[in-house]
Protein backbone atom coordinates (compact mmCIF):
# COMPACT_ATOMS: atom_id res chain seq x y z
CA UNK A 1 0.00 0.00 0.00
CA UNK A 2 2.63 2.36 0.84
CA UNK A 3 4.77 1.74 -2.67
CA UNK A 4 1.32 2.62 -4.03
CA UNK A 5 0.79 5.82 -2.49
CA UNK A 6 4.34 6.81 -3.19
CA UNK A 7 3.88 5.79 -7.08
CA UNK A 8 1.32 8.08 -7.07
CA UNK A 9 3.06 10.91 -5.79
CA UNK A 10 5.77 10.13 -8.48
CA UNK A 11 3.26 9.78 -11.35
CA UNK A 12 2.25 13.55 -10.00
CA UNK A 13 5.79 14.84 -10.45
CA UNK A 14 5.91 13.36 -13.68
CA UNK A 15 2.46 14.93 -14.90
CA UNK A 16 3.50 18.27 -13.41
CA UNK A 17 6.80 17.61 -15.79
CA UNK A 18 4.71 17.37 -18.23
CA UNK A 19 2.51 20.02 -18.19
CA UNK A 20 5.48 22.52 -17.78
CA UNK A 21 6.98 21.12 -21.03
CA UNK A 22 3.87 22.46 -22.62
CA UNK A 23 3.27 25.72 -21.01
CA UNK A 24 3.44 28.53 -22.90
CA UNK A 25 4.24 31.29 -20.42
CA UNK A 26 7.36 30.44 -17.87
CA UNK A 27 6.44 28.38 -14.93
CA UNK A 28 6.66 29.03 -11.20
CA UNK A 29 8.45 26.31 -8.88
CA UNK A 30 7.77 27.30 -5.57
CA UNK A 31 4.63 26.90 -3.97
CA UNK A 32 3.23 30.80 -3.84
CA UNK A 33 6.26 32.59 -5.62
CA UNK A 34 5.68 34.29 -9.22
CA UNK A 35 7.48 33.06 -12.40
CA UNK A 36 10.39 34.69 -12.95
CA UNK A 37 10.46 36.91 -16.05
CA UNK A 38 12.88 35.13 -18.17
CA UNK A 39 15.17 35.36 -21.37
CA UNK A 40 14.17 32.35 -23.36
CA UNK A 41 10.62 30.47 -22.06
CA UNK A 42 10.42 27.57 -23.96
CA UNK A 43 14.24 26.66 -22.75
CA UNK A 44 13.38 27.97 -19.21
CA UNK A 45 10.32 25.85 -19.03
CA UNK A 46 11.53 22.75 -20.70
CA UNK A 47 14.54 22.30 -18.10
CA UNK A 48 12.18 23.13 -15.41
CA UNK A 49 10.16 19.97 -16.65
CA UNK A 50 13.21 17.96 -17.17
CA UNK A 51 14.05 18.75 -13.38
CA UNK A 52 10.09 17.20 -12.85
CA UNK A 53 10.64 14.11 -14.24
CA UNK A 54 13.88 13.59 -13.21
CA UNK A 55 12.38 13.68 -9.79
CA UNK A 56 9.43 12.10 -10.58
CA UNK A 57 12.35 8.55 -11.90
CA UNK A 58 14.25 9.16 -9.01
CA UNK A 59 11.32 9.47 -6.31
CA UNK A 60 9.82 6.23 -7.69
CA UNK A 61 13.60 4.15 -7.58
CA UNK A 62 14.04 5.50 -4.23
CA UNK A 63 10.46 3.75 -3.26
CA UNK A 64 10.91 0.55 -4.62
CA UNK A 65 12.96 -1.04 -1.62
CA UNK A 66 9.21 -0.37 0.09
CA UNK A 67 8.14 -3.12 -1.79
CA UNK A 68 10.52 -5.61 0.23
CA UNK A 69 10.75 -3.95 3.40
CA UNK A 70 8.02 -4.79 6.10
CA UNK A 71 5.57 -2.50 7.48
CA UNK A 72 7.88 0.12 9.61
CA UNK A 73 11.28 -1.57 9.26
CA UNK A 74 14.18 0.71 10.59
CA UNK A 75 15.52 1.28 6.98
CA UNK A 76 12.73 3.13 5.44
CA UNK A 77 14.72 5.87 7.38
CA UNK A 78 17.25 5.70 4.55
CA UNK A 79 14.45 5.96 1.94
CA UNK A 80 13.22 8.95 4.16
CA UNK A 81 16.79 10.57 4.13
CA UNK A 82 17.04 9.75 0.18
CA UNK A 83 14.08 11.81 -0.41
CA UNK A 84 15.12 14.42 1.65
CA UNK A 85 18.12 14.81 0.17
CA UNK A 86 16.31 14.65 -3.69
CA UNK A 87 13.90 17.59 -2.72
CA UNK A 88 17.50 19.51 -1.62
CA UNK A 89 19.00 18.48 -4.80
CA UNK A 90 15.56 20.13 -6.63
CA UNK A 91 15.41 23.17 -4.70
CA UNK A 92 19.35 23.72 -5.79
CA UNK A 93 18.81 22.45 -9.20
CA UNK A 94 16.19 24.94 -9.96
CA UNK A 95 18.20 27.81 -8.35
CA UNK A 96 20.59 27.53 -10.74
CA UNK A 97 18.11 27.22 -13.92
CA UNK A 98 16.73 30.16 -12.59
CA UNK A 99 19.93 31.90 -12.46
CA UNK A 100 20.72 30.40 -16.05
CA UNK A 101 17.66 31.94 -17.66
CA UNK A 102 16.28 34.83 -15.72
CA UNK A 103 16.67 38.36 -17.18
CA UNK A 104 19.08 40.83 -15.75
Amino acid sequence: MGFAIWSIVALLFLIIGLRTWKSEKPVGFFTFSEAPDVKDVTKYNHAVSILWMTAAVLLELLGVPLLFLEQNAPQAILIMFGTVGLVIAMMVAYTRIEARYKVK
